[in-house]
């Protein structure tokens, strides 16, 4: 009888990127925080092979305003987190999640004032 080879669980591939839920609070607690400014309407997520993303939309079906990433393999390089706008441009990359996101806590600021 022929046994298989030791399977070595660090080099075997995570089928999907997700969100942990202490990030998901983070994520979320902002995105009502702009909803009752109404800046925001919906949301999406989505968990792929190497990237999740939480995507926000000031109407529903149109192009995200604001794409939250976690691209777990630049954890080592420019952080896992970054904060994409409409356009593709890379608004703050880095490792702490709650540190990205105050670049979107600065539109909640203005949007209030």
């Amino acid at each position: 009888m022929h046994t298989p080879p030791p399977v070595n669980l660090r080099e075997m591939p995570s089928p999907q990127v997700a969100f942990q839920r202490p990030e998901l609070a983070m994520i979320l607690s902002l995105y009502g925080r702009m909803v009752a400014a109404g800046e925001w309407r919906d949301y999406g997520i989505s968990c792929l092979r190497e990237v999740a993303v939480f995507s926000v939309f000031r109407r529903t079906a149109e192009h995200p305003m604001y794409r939250i990433e976690k691209r777990p393999k630049l954890r080592g390089k420019q952080g896992m987190y970054a904060v994409i706008g409409m356009d593709g441009q890379i608004l703050r990359r880095g490792g702490d999640l709650k540190n990205v996101l105050r670049v979107l806590e600065r539109k909640l600021i203005r949007a209030v004032d």
